[in-house]
């Protein structure tokens, strides 16, 4: 079980990583915070030609029913892993 502590160390490491990681791997780090710190997505979907946002809450919705510490543990060993 990951601690709150260790998600905000996690989470300041994410912002020092070595190398930027891939457009997939940045879209699943944002998902995985969204859903450790607010659950699941409200809202509608965006719509238009934002793709970018579209992206993001499509990520953030894939991970709708996760519980907010089983995120929180998949985000702190995702950033493990690219830290090495």
């Amino acid at each position: 079980m990951t601690t709150q502590a260790e998600f905000e160390a996690a989470s300041q490491r994410s912002l020092q990583l070595p190398t930027k990681p891939s457009n997939m791997v940045l879209l699943q780090l944002y998902a995985l915070y969204k859903q450790a710190t607010e659950g699941d997505t409200t809202g509608d979907r965006p719509g238009g030609f934002d793709f970018k946002t579209i992206a993001k809450y499509d990520a953030w919705k894939g991970l709708q029913g996760t519980s907010k510490e089983a995120a929180r543990q998949q985000y702190v060993e995702l950033v493990n892993g690219l830290v090495g």
